[in-house]
């Protein structure tokens, strides 16, 4: 009973916003209360409610901080040089901008933290989806791919919970695993230029001259035109307009170039004699994270503390700022605490648990020596549908050791559970994906709808490739 009701409150969750019936936070905390009360235990949710917030709390205070930190780091200027060769390399082709999107998620999730990858992807690109019209699902859906797929690092997480809870190393894991997600990272960017070449069908290949000519004529009838920015809490950042550009103006390319900024090279919070000091702390900070100096939610309230009273020394530019980031963090902040309703009435009322036995249950005695396979193919669902821990640490040891009775190494399972990253990236129970779509301004449901089969194709990819190349 327990296995059936976990599945009906993820389907009912899913159905509901995908619908638009209900919003994610809403959601997140009203049906898995309803379910709570279905199975009978609802006198215990207080309990699970907590436990699911302790759990989730350090989350919660690493979003809130990492997103001041990386906001500041966008307003004083750290990215800029980053954002305008992307944006160089764009221009106002769609086709170009989607590619740009997935090469920037790709390198930026080097540092192994989701929400950092999607501050600063969606700061630079948004304002050219914007501005050309683009679909913004596709910026979202090609960043979440890119980063699910470089997600397999060490050090960002699952390679490591793989390798603890095998007793194996993480690299024994890990390296011979990177011809198979090589051909996953560029099975996306194929991917991305398809999706891009579909935008520039649907939009027209457009000049620098007719995005600026556009946007003089909407200046025009508008005293300001306004766009939401990346590390911009309250979503809007004035634009460095075109103001010399026009078809036949005689404008050289250089300058137009220059007008068509992702970000306004000439705002406030600029601050480019400290642009070393802020480049070593970001570069010290992320070494940090990756050693493990210190818990990250202490790191990055110690960086936001730091970059704030260095680069905004008087109290009024320092409120100003995180004024600024508020509504972000309020947005991710609540959203991961409504997450915890979910997580905590899912483990504590042992649905989780029920739906990780059956699924390991139904798999026939035949598939024993295949072992690896299936679990390449359950990691797509099952990593969806709980954390990353409940996976390793609760469902992947019992998979390897029907696995060993088969003849199947460990470090194939180990491997195989890898698969179905680029696909968890865009759970619901996934903290960074709000970051992701509340940048964005993206509904979750329009994301999930658009994103879960080409993630879940990404993920048969890297599995088939595995299987190629003798890996898995």
């Amino acid at each position: 009973m327990l296995t059936i009701l976990g599945f009906a409150m993820i389907a009912t969750f899913l159905v509901l916003i995908m619908m638009k019936k209900m919003s994610p936070i809403a959601a997140l905390v009203l049906i898995p209360a309803l379910f709570c009360v279905f199975v009978g235990k609802g006198a215990n949710l207080g309990d699970y409610v907590l436990d699911g917030v302790t759990d989730l709390a350090p989350t919660a205070a690493m979003l809130m901080f990492a997103i001041v930190y990386f906001g500041v780091m966008i307003d004083v200027g750290l990215f800029d040089p980053v954002v305008r060769g992307i944006l160089k390399f764009c221009k106002a082709d769609p086709m170009r901008i989607v590619v740009g999107t997935a090469v920037l998620a790709a390198i930026v999730s080097l540092d192994g933290d989701g929400s950092t990858t999607f501050m600063i992807t969606v700061s630079a690109m948004y304002p050219l989806y914007k501005r050309l019209k683009m679909s913004l699902v596709v910026m979202t859906g090609v960043a979440a791919m890119a980063n699910g797929v470089m997600n397999t690092l060490p050090w960002g997480g699952p390679t490591a919970r793989a390798a603890t809870a095998l007793k194996l190393d993480a690299s024994d894991i890990f390296v011979p695993m990177i011809p198979a997600l090589l051909v996953g990272l560029l099975f996306v960017f194929v991917l991305s230029y398809v999706l891009g070449v579909r935008e520039r069908r649907r939009l027209g290949v457009l000049t620098l001259d007719e995005v600026l000519v556009e946007e003089k004529v909407e200046e025009k009838e508008t005293e300001t035109v306004l766009v939401g920015a990346g590390g911009s809490g309250d979503g809007k950042v004035s634009m460095h307009k075109g103001v010399a550009g026009g078809a036949g103006s005689g404008t050289d390319a250089d300058e137009q170039d220059d007008d068509f900024q992702g970000l306004d090279p000439h705002r406030a919070t600029l601050r480019p004699k400290l642009y070393w000091f802020n480049a070593l702390l970001t570069v010290g900070l992320l070494t940090a994270m990756i050693m493990e100096v210190l818990p990250i939610p202490v790191l990055f309230l110690l960086g936001a503390a730091l970059v704030l009273t260095v680069n905004f020394p008087h109290i009024p530019d320092q409120k100003a700022r995180i004024a600024a980031h508020a509504e972000n963090v309020l947005n991710v902040s609540g959203m991961v605490f409504a997450a915890a309703v979910f997580t905590g009435v899912l483990q504590g009322t042992g649905m989780v648990d029920n739906m990780a036995k059956w699924m390991v249950d139904v798999i026939p005695g035949s598939m024993g020596p295949h072992m690896a396979l299936v679990t390449g193919i359950l990691s797509l669902p099952l990593t969806y549908f709980m954390s990353n821990d409940g996976f390793y640490f609760g469902v992947l040891p019992v998979l390897a050791e029907a696995g060993a009775a088969h003849g199947v190494s460990p470090l194939e399972m180990a491997r195989a559970s890898l698969v179905g990253q680029p696909l968890h990236m865009s759970s619901p129970l996934v903290p960074a994906v709000y970051v992701l779509v509340g940048m964005a301004k993206v509904e979750f449901g329009d994301h999930t709808k658009f994103v879960v089969k080409w993630a879940a194709l990404t993920c048969l990819v890297i599995l088939g490739a595995g299987m190629l190349f003798g890996i898995i």
